[in-house]
């Protein structure tokens, strides 16, 4: 583990699983990093990139593309993976924003040193930056000692076209905790759905009263036993078969004990930080699960945050939640940027956001080499360009020309086949 880079994030870095608060939340962070505790507060969040001074702007700049994400924190396994992708992009001349959901599984390519080429989830790649010695052959251009969110920052441009100002993270705890300090939130729940594997996290080492099962196929798991010995043992208790079998396969019939049954009923629900993240996390609902659904229902709880955060209410709660939230959220926005962004902030409420998923109208489904689940480009080439051409389209209020079909009218019929000699 490399120390060095992994010491800020630990003290301050906690992404921000479901984009923090967006547009709104945004405003407000930076709009009391204006005006209160913006020493202490500031200096406590912000990571800075060593020896790369902030340019003199030769034009003033109106359109900023801040980087969302969120990861759980904690000491499990994929502490910094990054499940919650989001980016930012707002025009301060237009007053519009767009926030755009981006799919954990997606497949991206790393820039490495030499020509060879190496692939990955999206949701690997912040954590890949935060330990630089497990992956030697990355393109040291984008290692930053000080800025962890650089390679990712590469990724996304890659993938979307917007070059990606600064970040913004925070984990699970920090997110409850906001929510919580805000008093709650009111979700808009558009339909039903009922989740019966939602993951309880500090249950996801219960062996379920299965111990003894456990210790005797766990030579198994761990690769230590004999074919010929493994062979020997499913044929002396074949429900040992089926239990190794569930847990590669099926873990929820395995250790039913680590996950809980979600129930969300259609209509405004009024949600706790626990609630909300609960109603951000599931991702195996029934009829409305997957990572598009759930990119959705983050986005929901995004504007019922940004509302809140807006409303009148909310002013005598900016002390506890800069409180709140000191330990958990980071940023690398420069402190020049605060000033001219606090003005905006007291604007949010004026802008027009505008949402877009990555769903399947753009990504299908596939599997990497070692047989994982991930998304690629729908287009045959396998290249972002359609996505790219999406998000300015939006960006921009166009919408697109649809692609002519053939007409079967216009088609010549072939009236023989010519064998070629």
């Amino acid at each position: 583990m490399n120390q060095s880079r992994i010491k800020p994030i630990v003290k301050t870095n906690h992404p921000l699983r479901f984009a923090l608060i967006g547009l709104g939340v945004l405003a407000v962070i930076i709009g009391i990093l204006g005006i209160v505790r913006i020493g202490s507060f500031f200096n406590r969040i912000q990571t800075t990139t060593k020896g790369t001074p902030t340019p003199t702007p030769v034009v003033e700049k109106t359109e900023y593309t801040f980087l969302l994400l969120g990861y759980g924190g904690g000491r499990h396994e994929g502490t910094y993976l990054t499940d919650s992708i989001m980016v930012l992009n707002f025009d301060t001349k237009t007053n519009k924003a767009l926030l755009i959901s981006l799919p954990r599984d997606l497949w991206v390519q790393v820039p490495m040193k030499s020509e060879e080429s190496f692939s990955t989830k999206i949701n690997a790649v912040y954590q890949m930056s935060l330990f630089p010695n497990q992956y030697p052959n990355i393109d040291p251009t984008y290692q930053d000692e000080e800025n962890p969110s650089k390679l990712l920052a590469y990724v996304v441009k890659d993938v979307t076209g917007l070059t990606v100002d600064a970040y913004v993270s925070i984990d699970f705890e920090g997110f409850t905790q906001a929510i919580n300090t805000l008093g709650g939130i009111t979700v808009n729940v558009e339909r039903s759905f009922v989740d019966y594997e939602y993951p309880i996290e500090e249950k996801m080492n219960d062996l379920c009263e299965r111990d003894e099962e456990f210790v005797q196929i766990e030579p198994i798991i761990n690769k230590t036993m004999t074919e010929e010995d493994q062979e020997k043992l499913f044929a002396e208790k074949p429900e040992l078969k089926e239990f190794v079998t569930d847990i590669k396969e099926h873990p929820v019939k395995a250790f039913p004990c680590r996950y809980e049954e979600l129930r969300f009923e259609k209509g405004l629900v009024e949600m706790d930080g626990e609630t909300a993240l609960k109603f951000a996390r599931s991702r195996h609902a029934l009829g409305d699960g997957g990572d598009f659904n759930r990119a959705k229902r983050q986005q929901q709880v995004i504007d019922s945050a940004k509302d809140k955060v807006l409303s009148i209410g909310f002013i005598p709660k900016i002390i506890p939640l800069l409180n709140d939230l000191e330990d958990h959220i980071a940023t690398d926005l420069p402190l020049s940027d605060i000033q001219k962004l606090l003005k905006e902030s007291l604007e949010a409420g004026s802008y027009t956001t505008q949402s877009f998923v990555l769903s399947d109208t753009y990504v299908a489904d596939s599997y990497s080499p070692v047989g994982g689940y991930i998304l690629v480009p729908k287009n045959t080439a396998g290249s972002w360009k359609d996505i790219r051409e999406a998000i300015q389209f939006t960006r921009l209020g166009i919408t697109p020309t649809p692609t002519p079909k053939p007409n079967p009218s216009l088609t010549p019929k072939i009236t023989q086949k010519v064998k070629t000699p």
